[in-house]
């Protein structure tokens, strides 16, 4: 199989169920029992044990369904001072094989280790060393994925969740993707799954009969990226200091909308999402905009400007409606957006390399000490 862009070893670490365990960890009484972090009365979960994923529970998931899918479900209330700590020390171990880390999140990250510090040739050796080292000094458990490009090591990571690790070497790249079903992309949401679904596309190899072309005339700039992808062509590099200026969530949905009552409902979902993620990464904002599409495609925002940072999910609700009441039309709705800029996060120097060095295939075994 022949890339078009620079082979790299890439790998993607995603801490296990993070928030909850950080919860049991701390909490001997909560372990192997179903919790909720966040929640409570007419709240919605932050984050959910695996106890309490096998009952359907998710985070987004308001409270009263999370209840009612598991009855014994114990909710805990978040503490992120906490797991912000837990985090630099997990970054600082990262640290010690490269400085091309890129965060995406509290819980996890891209790491390039084509060189790396210690000199390792393996890195499925790095990643399986850095998961171990993040149990002995946490007590955490860690998953990893690990391939040529940040797609794929992220794809990679989760396939053997819990507490795994997953190599996807250059030569098996083509038969991975084209068996692996759309849904499982990187980038592919539920509603483009469906849509990709009606179209016959089911697998890899069914995107890839697609040419650039059709993809692009139905789904837009995305399909530039599926093109690529699904050839195991993704040239993002690992960015150390991505300076990171807006935080954005949106939805495009099956069935356009019309009904009020369905879009503040849209929108009190958005605002909820959107106040996660910013707790997640520990992000501050003061613009707030509002995007909306419509059926014909034309596409309006609108912004609105704080003088303080936005604080909650009430306060981005409250100011979406009134970003909605000044839309121009009446018009059915396919898309809603909100993206907060303006953030409270540094700029600094970015750094990148790239080398071509080949890799060794591991395969996944438990780790030492691991429960």
């Amino acid at each position: 199989m022949d890339f078009l862009f620079p082979i790299r070893k890439i790998i993607h670490v995603d801490m296990d169920a993070f928030y909850a365990s950080v919860e049991q960890h701390d909490n001997p009484a909560l372990r192997g029992k179903a919790i909720a972090v966040g929640g409570g009365h007419r709240g919605v979960v932050s984050a959910a044990s695996y106890e309490a994923r096998k009952f359907g529970v998710r985070s987004a998931m308001p409270s009263k369904t999370a209840k009612e899918r598991c009855p014994h479900l114990i909710f805990v209330p978040p503490r992120f001072a906490r797991y912000k700590e837990i985090s630099r020390k997990i970054r600082e171990i990262f640290h010690e094989y490269t400085d091309l880390v890129e965060p995406l999140s509290l819980d996890e990250a891209y790491l390039d280790v084509t060189e790396n510090k210690k000199g390792i040739e393996s890195a499925n050796d790095i990643a399986r060393e850095i998961r171990q080292k993040i149990f002995d000094e946490t007590g955490l458990t860690a998953s990893a994925g690990i391939s040529i490009n940040k797609f794929l090591a992220k794809v990679a990571s989760d396939i053997n969740k819990p507490n795994g690790q997953k190599t996807i070497h250059p030569d098996k790249i083509e038969g991975f993707l084209e068996e692996l079903p759309v849904e499982k992309f990187y980038g592919v949401g539920k509603v483009t799954a469906n849509k990709m679904f009606t179209l016959g596309i089911f697998k890899g190899k069914d995107l890839k009969k697609k040419s650039l072309q059709e993809l692009v005339t139905l789904f837009g700039k995305s399909g530039s990226y599926y093109y690529n992808v699904v050839r195991g062509n993704h040239n993002s590099e690992v960015k150390p200091h991505r300076i990171q200026k807006s935080v954005a969530v949106e939805r495009t949905f099956f069935e356009d909308l019309f009904d009020e009552q369905q879009i503040n409902e849209k929108l009190e979902s958005l605002s909820t999402e959107l106040h996660q993620r910013l707790q997640k990464n520990n992000i501050l904002g003061r613009a707030l905009t509002l995007k909306i599409k419509y059926k014909d495609f034309s596409l309006f925002t609108r912004s609105i400007t704080k003088e303080d940072y936005f604080t909650s999910d009430a306060e981005f609700f409250n100011i979406s409606k009134k970003l909605w009441e000044l839309r121009p039309f009446d018009k059915p709705v396919r898309l809603l957006g909100l993206s907060l800029s303006h953030l409270n996060t540094e700029e600094k120097k970015q750094v990148s390399v790239q080398l071509k060095i080949p890799f060794e295939e591991f395969e996944n075994k438990p780790l030492r000490n691991f429960h």
